[in-house]
């Protein structure tokens, strides 16, 4: 693997598990209502962004790159309302970034660059540039995520309740 192909796969591996750190550290407090609780009629929940991601994931590298035969029900991600237990949930973004971790470590000189498309993203031409658009939406998420873990605790707080 020449340095650069070394240095991709490395470094969106490394990114992408702290995408997963940072999920834990925000989620991991949260009971299973809160998962759920949308604390603004116009927002989604903890929850659903967490589906959300999982289902990008799977897609756009699962069933893109790795060919998984993953198939993506997009609405759902946000429409879910059977509130699915938290640690499922937390385990198919965990196997979601262990799926993206191998698939970026697979990637040899010569892969990076081969051609990609996908529906919903047709910017993304490359595989380099799957892998950076899918780490930037991810990250953009987990700032929703922090943000809303956040309005939790303070109403937990309000209510005299430990988030």
């Amino acid at each position: 693997m020449t340095d650069l192909a070394f240095t991709n796969a490395t470094e969106f591996a490394d990114y992408y598990r702290k995408v997963a750190a940072d999920v834990h550290t925000w989620v991991d407090p949260l009971t299973q209502e809160q998962l759920w609780y949308r604390p603004y009629p116009y927002g989604n929940s903890v929850g659903h962004l967490l589906l959300h991601m999982t289902g990008n994931l799977n897609y756009y590298i699962g069933a893109g790159i790795a060919k998984t035969g993953y198939i993506r029900d997009r609405d759902r991600e946000f429409n879910e309302t059977g509130r699915l237990d938290k640690h499922d949930v937390l385990q198919a973004f965990a196997r979601a970034i262990d799926m993206v971790v191998a698939t970026a470590r697979a990637q040899g000189p010569d892969d990076w660059m081969k051609t990609y498309s996908a529906e919903r993203e047709p910017e993304a031409k490359t595989r380099f540039a799957i892998f950076l658009r899918c780490a930037a939406h991810a990250y953009h998420h987990v700032g929703q995520i922090i943000y809303l873990s956040r309005e939790l605790a303070r109403q937990a707080a309000q209510r005299g309740i430990s988030a």
